[in-house]
């Protein structure tokens, strides 16, 4: 005998009516974009935006993507950004889903008046969709940050 069950995790939580949903997911949209949008907007030489690297700079040398700059989190601020245009969006990325350095860049950036989306899975999801590498090691690199001991 099959019985539907009387309880659902999924649905412990109510769905949100679905005008403050919209809200929800288009404020999110402001703050991320994703490999495959940046991907197509490369492609057709979109320069609206500001593509920042801010793992350290090993790992850039070692792998980057095209375009990108280079500005670890630890370096973000008045002084080290007051010859980006504040007209273009910067996207910034780190490691992958796992690495807040993007967030954290994202947060400095807003804070010194830029307007900021940080790269949802970072150059980990870049690499694993097809993304083009540059550096010395390019799709060699290791794809995570490790500890140097």
């Amino acid at each position: 005998m099959n019985t539907k069950p009387k309880f659902s995790l999924v649905l412990q939580t109510e769905a949100a009516d679905p005008k403050i949903a919209f809200q929800h997911f288009t404020s999110r949209l402001s703050f991320e974009t994703d490999v495959a949008d940046l991907l197509i907007d490369l492609k057709k030489g979109c320069d609206h935006f500001i593509i920042v690297d801010v793992r350290e700079a090993g790992s850039y040398k070692e792998c980057h993507i095209p375009e990108a700059i280079s500005l670890p989190t630890n370096r973000i601020n008045a002084e080290t950004t007051k010859l980006f245009p504040k007209e273009k969006v910067l996207i910034t990325y780190c490691w992958g889903p796992a690495c807040n350095g993007a967030t954290k860049a994202a947060a400095k950036f807003s804070e010194l008046g830029f307007k900021v989306k940080e790269l949802i899975g970072g150059i980990e999801y870049w690499r694993n969709e097809g993304g083009e590498v540059e550096g010395t090691l390019g799709k060699e690199a290791p794809l995570y940050w490790k500890i140097q001991s």
